[in-house]
């Protein structure tokens, strides 16, 4: 009974932390929460919760707050997260069913993230290694010149102009064949198919001639296919970051620094991904193996072709931020897979 005692203050100590910013001490612990015992109890609960390194005295004042194994404490016990009102859900639905494409739903998505949170949101771009190909559509511009559409699981269009001599008549056969041989398939597994299909094709016994009049096309189509995509990650809310600055016992320097770095922030997704979906993954303080973040925490989530979360400082409200991520992801979730 003690040790969920105990738990109880420590709970209830984070969430005055989290709220008022203010060292909490025992009696502004008795004035806000029912926790049914004495003063003495809960200092005696306050030092227990001390020497284990769950919260400590940030100078000589009766307050306290929470360390990061505290925090983390506080996380691990959450039975539930706090789920979002219809409204909420609504609101974001609607928000984000307006993007016009995948550039815009990115952008509504680490816009409207930051916004319910107050931190700073940061969203991959769908992988592309992940992504697989929906369609090939090529499109005549001239006798001479070729546009290909290239429309990814993820919504991502591409457009390339090709230099390829061809007549009006070609373009069906050729467009049947290169998505008979990517659709459904990663752009490395569509290129190399395409390079099997040109590589059998011009083996003299299985020459013809219409066949032959598409190689050319064939392989235009494999080397646009075969271009490497930078990974990259949208942003948004720096400045809720920067005004909670006082949060960061040093400087909020090295935090800014970390997220310039893209790359970073790429490996730091892939190191959070869960092994299942639907799971929100929480990193607090010097959990991160980023120098920069050490004084950070950062929740993610998992969409359907990447990783999705916030950053703030430690001293964050945990299951309302929790909930917010996965219900965003949720949705992105939904919108790429329409």
């Amino acid at each position: 009974m003690s040790e969920e005692r105990r738990l109880d203050v420590l709970r209830a100590i984070v969430q005055d932390y989290v709220a008022t910013s203010e060292p909490v001490g025992s009696k502004a612990l008795l004035e806000r929460h029912r926790l049914g015992v004495s003063a003495a109890t809960i200092r005696n609960d306050m030092a227990a919760l001390e020497e284990e390194g769950l919260i400590s005295a940030p100078h000589t004042s009766a307050g306290r707050v929470p360390t990061d194994a505290g925090y983390r404490r506080f996380v691990d016990r959450l039975g539930h997260m706090k789920p979002l009102s219809r409204s909420e859900r609504v609101a974001i639905e609607t928000f984000l069913q307006q993007a016009v494409d995948l550039d815009d739903v990115v952008d509504r998505t680490v816009r409207l993230l930051s916004s319910l949170t107050h931190q700073v949101a940061v969203m991959q771009y769908p992988s592309i290694g992940a992504a697989t190909v929906r369609h090939v559509e090529l499109v005549s511009l001239t006798e001479q010149r070729l546009m290909v559409v290239l429309i990814m699981s993820t919504g991502r269009v591409e457009q390339r102009i090709l230099a390829l001599a061809h007549s009006d008549d070609d373009l069906p056969a050729l467009r049947a064949v290169v998505n008979e041989l990517a659709e459904g398939k990663t752009r490395a597994q569509a290129t190399d198919g395409i390079a099997a299909w040109v590589a059998r094709q011009t083996q003299t016994d299985a020459q013809t001639d219409a066949q032959t009049e598409l190689v050319p096309g064939a392989e235009l189509i494999a080397d646009f296919l075969a271009e490497e995509r930078e990974e990259r990650v949208a942003m948004a809310g720096t400045a809720h970051l920067v005004r909670s600055g006082l949060d960061f016992p040093d400087t909020i320097g090295p935090v800014l620094d970390a997220l310039e770095e893209h790359v970073v922030l790429l490996r730091l997704f892939q190191q959070m991904a869960p092994d299942s979906g639907d799971v929100v993954a929480v990193r607090i303080g010097g959990e991160n193996a980023v120098d920069g973040l050490r004084a950070a925490s950062v929740v993610s989530a998992q969409y359907t072709a990447g990783g999705i979360g916030v950053l703030g400082p430690t001293r964050m409200d945990y299951p309302t931020t929790m909930a917010a991520v996965r219900a965003v992801a949720r949705y992105v979730s939904e919108i790429l897979e329409q």
